[in-house]
C-alpha cells in the first residue's frame, strides 16, 4: 500500500467531546485533513514539542525519547495504519544497529514522539477516504508554512483579553507551575499580541 505523508496543521479543543482535544493532520501537497480526537495530556505533550517549550522536568514522551537515544534506537517514521470503530491505530518504525522493528502505539503517543524526533507521519489512502475531510482549494492557499497553530476555545481567549499584562505574566507563571502548557501557549500568544 502506498503511504501518504501527513503533517500536524492544528491542535485545538475538541468540539465533539468535552475534556478532549483534536489534532488535525494535513496531507502534504494535498487538500485532505485527518482530525483525530486525543486526550488532554497527549495534546499537552504535542503542544510542548510543537512550541519548543522546555518543561522543568521531562514529560513522559521526553523520557521515552531520551531512553531511545540512550540505547541508540532511532524513530524513523510513524504510520497511522488502521481505523477500527472510530479508533486509530499506529506503528512506530524504529531501528537499532541490529534490527528494524514496528512497535504498536496509540496514535496520540506516536504523534508526540514524531514531533520530538522530527520524523515523518504517514497513513494510507483507505484511512483518508474513510475519516478524512476534503478542504476547499482556497482554504489550502491560506495555509502558511509556520508551525501548527495551537488554539484554545474563544471563551478562554476572551478571558485573557480582559487581564492586564502583569496579571497575564502572573497567570503564565502559575499555569507553568501546574504544567498546563496548552493554557500557557494561549497566555504567551496574548502577551505577544499586545507587544505588537
Amino acid at each position: 500500500m502506498k503511504k501518504i505523508e501527513l503533517e500536524i496543521v492544528a491542535l485545538s479543543h475538541s468540539i465533539t467531546q468535552t475534556h478532549s482535544y483534536a489534532v488535525v493532520l494535513g496531507e502534504i501537497n494535498g487538500l485532505r485533513r485527518l482530525p483525530i480526537v486525543i486526550g488532554g495530556f497527549e495534546a499537552q505533550a504535542i503542544a510542548v514539542a510543537l512550541e519548543r517549550m522546555s518543561p522543568s522536568r521531562p514529560l513522559t514522551h521526553d523520557l521515552m525519547k531520551n531512553f531511545m537515544l540512550a540505547f541508540n534506537v532511532e524513530l524513523h517514521e510513524v504510520i497511522i495504519s488502521d481505523l477500527q470503530e472510530g479508533i486509530f491505530y499506529s506503528k512506530l518504525i524504529c531501528s537499532s544497529e541490529k534490527d528494524t522493528v514496528e512497535i504498536d502505539s496509540r496514535t496520540s503517543d506516536a504523534l508526540a514522539l514524531a514531533v520530538r524526533f522530527g520524523c515523518p507521519i504517514y497513513t494510507y489512502e483507505n484511512i483518508l477516504d474513510s475519516a478524512g475531510i476534503l478542504m476547499e482549494d482556497d482554504e489550502k492557499k491560506k495555509k502558511t508554512t509556520a508551525a501548527a497553530p495551537v488554539t484554545t476555545d474563544s471563551a478562554n481567549r476572551d478571558d485573557l483579553k480582559s487581564l492586564s499584562i502583569e496579571e497575564l505574566n502572573n497567570l503564565l507563571n502559575e499555569v507553568l507551575e501546574h504544567e498546563d502548557y496548552i493554557r500557557a501557549i494561549a497566555i504567551r500568544d496574548e502577551l505577544k499580541s499586545r507587544k505588537k
